[in-house]
């Protein structure tokens, strides 16, 4: 028929259940399962069919139901005690932050993607759970912060696999008047908007409002009628398309977000960047102090003073970088609008790389953000490392170790991925307030009180509902690819909650080895047949649609699945997402992850198995790196670089079948005892994955390590009228044009051999070329290995510095001198970026 328009019926709640759609719009029902089954117990069928959206199941229930349970007295005490539990939460007032963050300032926070819930698939993967999991913690502790996204209408993809095992991507168009969200109004009523300028013409953009218990999410909207076909199309789909549109996808974010917190008057002093995709924020911010009397560097040492930039990629590759013409052609004015060159701008933003066969500038976006901020971080401690080895060329004549890039281990949101069978046990013998406590390593020794059965029961329950939903969704993939009545019938068969069941679950990008498990399939094949103690593998994952690769692991995975020894007992599900992920994570016995080390940034998936008493066994990458204590989980290999990849794959593979048959398996079936035990590995796995990696662990960090830090120091620089902005920007100007000019020599007294203890003295020369003594640090440093330390020198007179060096241990000493200028009110001494050695 032909569609002339379309109305919403909103549903009449009786009184006694009235508040279920207030509730419905605020996503704190995402991590409350006593929440979530008031819904689906209005109509199991509605609420799955409709990807457990309690907005859409509202919409959808017959009045009749909603009458029905109403008028019983057992559903409307539920419902009260949820709604109490609700609204103690909301209106808490002695909170984590009350307590220890008073003088923290409003945190605006960007990021491209947020995974809050499968019902609303703005998302792609571990970034967006990453983030949506930052904005449940944040509210949990109560912080006064908002986030920043975009409302894809499309969202990521739906993945499909053929008959042949091939992923296949399908896009479906959100209906916006069925999600959680609800018009962004200003002062007059009307829904907010706001306009940015791409290249050669406006760009509008429709506010959102999303609720996250206490915080607010505001969501950019480009679908509005007021917009070009394509410019509608620049909220459409995640990570879809070409560099041009991700590029305009930049702006939109980085711009129009920065313009919406401003229209819709929300305070912000500390501004969170969660990976590149937000860095163009801080065009706007330059534009608006310039725009208030700033010159441009002024201004950039003002926004910068304020910004922190969170790096999630640990290979250069990964980090988005453009030509300068291509840039130019969608914020080619932008300059002009700062009172900047575009040398200027672009300048911030230099990555020099060899495309086509020579040399040529690019504009980075890592680059960029870096230079936007006065605080960085990796996303685990090795990815910190590796982040300072990556960048390190920006600070030429420094070690990698000094490079200003710290880190914060991820963590995931435990509420969220803990079954609610689980919670209840961990009630039994936590405190009371155990959930408001997450990070409190002291309070988890408690679960070495519970006992093995308690345990075993539970972790069998959500065995068998993991094992009822692989069935169904196999069923469903059958019966769509045509398949026989009799490899429909199978589906039923799949698995068997008796044996040791191992989940693995991941986007498919080539470095993460989906496929490492079939390197000796004749091995595997004896471990997974064993009559006396079978093995079973569940997969899962999407790979990028112009990933092909990627795509060929889930068709290798897809196909040995099918082979007849592995029939039943390997299987891959499609359509990875957030429901999978918390049935996978809450119903397998061990969680696996190889990825190629050191390429995984963090990884958070095993987290969450852990939490749920499923321990985790994983190359010594990411987070395990740090989580594993020899007593909570297993490794894969060890921590050896590889030159040789292949070498790299056969020795990874080799200890994961070792450690599945000589400790896994026979652990799992009862024949090890003790401190050997199944049931103490899960005990460990809980009581110590759950604290150090619980998302509230990660917020309380940022909050003490970055947050606050940047409130103070950020509001310091910008006050009267950014007066110690102005003193740095013109200070570094001056230093940066006298630099080349300067000269450093050095010479010290040195014996052939000397006794641990002794001291010899080193002296500097320096010609400062203007720049006065003060101003300039002039160091003495001994490496010893990779052991390195630094002797400041005291100025004597005449340009010249001295030291008395210790040698304090015996060892082969290597001595350098060199010179770093610095003032007080820096960040770090290594901002300018500047150092000459002698």
């Amino acid at each position: 028929m032909n569609v002339i328009g379309k109305v919403t019926v909103l549903p009449q709640l009786p009184e006694a259940i009235a508040r279920l759609s207030e509730l419905a719009y605020n996503l704190y029902w995402s991590w409350t399962p006593h929440a979530q089954a008031l819904y689906s117990e209005l109509d199991s069928e509605i609420w799955e069919r409709f990807q457990r959206n309690p907005v859409r199941t509202l919409l959808e229930v017959p009045q009749e139901r909603l009458l029905e349970v109403a008028a019983n007295s057992e559903y409307v005490a539920r419902y009260t005690q949820v709604m109490a539990d609700f609204d103690a939460y909301m209106n808490k007032k002695d909170t984590w932050a009350t307590k220890n963050a008073t003088n923290l300032k409003p945190v605006a926070y960007f990021s491209m993607e947020y995974a809050y819930h499968e019902s609303l698939p703005i998302y792609s993967g571990g970034l967006g759970v990453l983030a949506g999991d930052h904005c449940k913690s944040a509210s949990d502790l109560d912080l006064p912060f908002t986030a920043v996204g975009m409302l894809f209408h499309q969202g990521y993809f739906r993945q499909l696999f053929n008959k042949d095992g091939w992923q296949e991507e399908a896009y479906d168009e959100l209906d916006l008047t069925t999600l959680p969200i609800t018009p962004a109004l200003i002062a007059d009523g009307t829904q907010a908007r706001v306009k940015v300028n791409i290249g050669t013409r406006d760009v509008h953009v429709r506010l959102w409002n999303l609720q996250i218990g206490r915080i607010r999410v505001i969501l950019l909207d480009a679908n509005v009628p007021e917009n070009s076909e394509d410019d509608r199309k620049l909220t459409a789909r995640l990570y879809g398309g070409n560099q041009e549109l991700r590029v305009q996808q930049y702006v939109l974010l980085g711009v129009a977000g920065i313009r919406a917190l401003r229209v819709l008057n929300v305070p912000a002093s500390v501004y969170h960047m969660n990976e590149g995709h937000a860095a163009l924020m801080g065009l706007e911010r330059i534009r608006e102090y310039v725009e208030g009397g700033l010159d441009f560097r002024s201004a950039v040492e003002t926004v910068a003073s304020s910004t922190l930039f969170t790096t999630h990629t640990p290979v250069p590759a990964g980090n988005d970088a453009f030509t300068y013409e291509l840039m130019d052609t969608y914020i080619g004015k932008w300059p002009a609008l700062m009172n900047a060159g575009r040398d200027d701008l672009y300048g911030l933003a230099r990555h020099d790389q060899f495309w086509d066969n020579h040399w040529v500038p690019s504009f980075s976006m890592t680059v960029f953000a870096l230079n936007m901020s006065r605080a960085a971080n990796g996303v685990s401690e090795l990815h910190g490392e590796v982040s300072r080895k990556m960048w390190n060329f920006l600070y030429e004549g420094a070690t990698p170790e000094e490079v200003p890039i710290g880190h914060v281990t991820n963590g995931a949101h435990n509420l969220t991925f803990t079954s609610q069978a689980m919670r209840d046990l961990l009630g039994t013998v936590l405190p009371a307030d155990w959930t408001e406590r997450l990070e409190d390593e002291d309070m988890w020794k408690a679960v070495d009180s519970l006992s093995d059965a308690q345990l075993s029961d539970v972790q069998r329950t959500m065995k068998r509902e993991m094992i009822a939903f692989v069935r169904r969704s196999q069923r469903e993939q059958m019966l769509r690819n045509g398949a026989s009545a009799a490899d429909v019938a199978a589906t039923e068969n799949l698995l068997s909650e008796n044996a040791l069941t191992i989940g693995f679950a991941r986007r498919f990008a080539t470095y993460k080895r989906a496929t490492l498990l079939f390197r000796d399939k004749a091995r595997l094949n004896a471990i997974i047949n064993n009559p006396e103690r079978p093995v079973q593998f569940v997969f899962a994952g999407k790979a990028h649609p112009a990933d092909n690769p990627g795509k060929a692991f889930i068709q290798e995975i897809y196909r040995v699945s099918q082979e007849p020894e592995f029939r039943g007992k390997i299987v891959i599900l499609e359509n990875y997402d957030m429901n999978v992920a918390r049935h996978l994570v809450q119903g397998v016995d061990i969680w696996l992850n190889n990825p190629r080390r050191p390429l995984e940034a963090s990884g958070t998936s095993g987290m969450k198995a852990s939490f749920n008493g499923s321990p985790n066994f994983s190359v010594l990458d990411g987070w395990w790196r740090e989580g594993f204590d020899g007593t909570n989980g297993w490794p894969i290999g060890d921590e050896r670089e590889y030159a040789d990849l292949n070498l790299q794959d056969d020795a990874d593979a080799y200890s994961l079948y070792s450690h599945l048959e000589n400790d896994i398996v026979p652990r799992y079936y009862g024949e090890l005892a003790g401190a050997d035990s199944w049931a103490h590995t899960v005990r460990r796995a809980i009581e110590t994955c759950s604290p150090r990696f619980s998302m509230q662990r990660q917020v309380i960090d940022y909050v003490r390590q970055y947050y606050i830090p940047l409130s103070v120091r950020g509001e310091a620089v910008a006050a009267d009228g950014s007066a110690s902005a102005r003193q740095i920007a013109g200070w570094k100007t001056w230093v940066r044009q006298q630099w080349p000019h300067t000269q450093i020599t050095a010479s010290a007294d040195l014996p052939t051999t000397a006794q641990p203890g002794q001291t010899v003295t080193v002296t500097a020369n320096v010609n400062p070329a203007g720049i006065h003594p003060e101003e300039l640090k002039v160091e003495a440093v001994l490496s010893r290995g990779e052991h390195r330390i630094r002797v400041p020198l005291s100025y004597n007179q005449n340009n010249t510095y001295t030291a008395q060096v210790p040698l304090k241990d015996s060892g082969l000493y290597s001595i350098g001198v060199r010179m770093v200028p610095e003032i007080a009110g820096l960040s770090n001494e290594l901002e300018l970026g500047l150092i000459k050695w002698a």
